[in-house]
């Protein structure tokens, strides 16, 4: 039976650090964006700094939602972020509501990422070990942008790193609360000044069995960065940590780069990840959105 998911308003997929639209043929949303496509959806994916604060990104961010409002003649259009995305995402909301009809934070680190508060901490501010990752991170930004031919947007790794650890998203909480939980763990409101709010995110699949997924394996050696939620994370952000508005689940078995793409092979026992995406655009339709 053929599915039919289209949105009332045209859906934005917003990507987080290091992320891009197109490289060549690569596309970071490819899997995404066709099955959205593919029931219908208007799909967009914006061009943000690889590297910035989460206002300085959300600014970019805002200037993009204005152009899909001028090209489609839509009134709204439905925010999904993935990672940093979704803080870039919420910063839009909180700023231009009405121009907002969801945000939708995927893996998104809404109370700050542990595993930022390690890099912070491992660097000496203003000495040669940041320096040299400034230096280093930003020069690889950079040449992602090249690839993907957004030269023109400014990028500071530094700047990232700051705004995603605890304290930093701690700051962007006070002037952007919307749509947080009140509890740790908890939910947040569904609905905040007419924009609805929803999350869902993952944890690293058993470590008990090896992986052959070397990005799993990445995620699995971070993931013991963590310390407030050592076992409840997906290697980048905690589980609880993500909790943002309706949240409609946040121990998927993902780890927190596997809810951008389908698995190599089938386990049987995880989510299909896009499909997620298909059943969070029917639920998006059926609040008339």
């Amino acid at each position: 039976m053929q599915r039919n998911a289209p949105t009332r308003y045209p859906i934005l997929l917003v990507h987080g650090l290091f992320g891009f639209e197109r490289i060549g043929h690569f596309e970071l949303f490819h899997d995404v964006k066709d099955a959205l496509k593919a029931v219908g959806n208007r799909v967009f994916v914006p061009h943000l700094s690889a590297t910035h604060n989460n206002e300085t990104r959300g600014e970019q961010l805002l200037t993009q939602i204005a152009c899909v409002l001028r090209g489609t003649g839509a009134e709204k259009v439905n925010l999904i972020g993935h990672s940093q995305g979704a803080l870039a995402a919420r910063y839009a909301a909180a700023v231009t509501p009405d121009s907002v009809a969801s945000v939708t934070s995927v893996s998104g680190p809404n109370h700050g990422s542990e595993l930022a508060d390690f890099l912070r901490k491992a660097l000496i501010p203003g000495k040669l070990p940041e320096a040299v990752a400034q230096n280093v991170a930003t020069q690889f930004a950079d040449f992602l942008s090249l690839l993907s031919g957004t030269t023109a947007l400014p990028q500071s790794a530094v700047a990232a790193l700051n705004a995603l650890t605890t304290e930093g998203v701690g700051a962007f909480n006070d002037k952007y609360p919307q749509g947080l939980p009140d509890t740790w763990g908890g939910h947040g409101p569904a609905k905040v000044n007419g924009v609805h709010y929803y999350s869902w995110s993952g944890v690293l699949p058993s470590q008990q069995m090896p992986t052959l997924d070397p990005v799993q394996g990445m995620c699995q050696v971070l993931a013991h960065y963590f310390t407030t939620e050592p076992q409840q994370n997906d290697g980048f952000v905690g589980r609880f940590s993500s909790h943002l508005g309706q949240v409609i689940r946040s121990d998927y078995s993902l780890d927190h780069l596997a809810s951008l793409r389908r698995p190599d092979t089938a386990t049987g026992s995880s989510p299909d990840p896009i499909e997620l995406y298909v059943e969070h655009a029917e639920r998006l339709r059926t609040a008339g959105l």
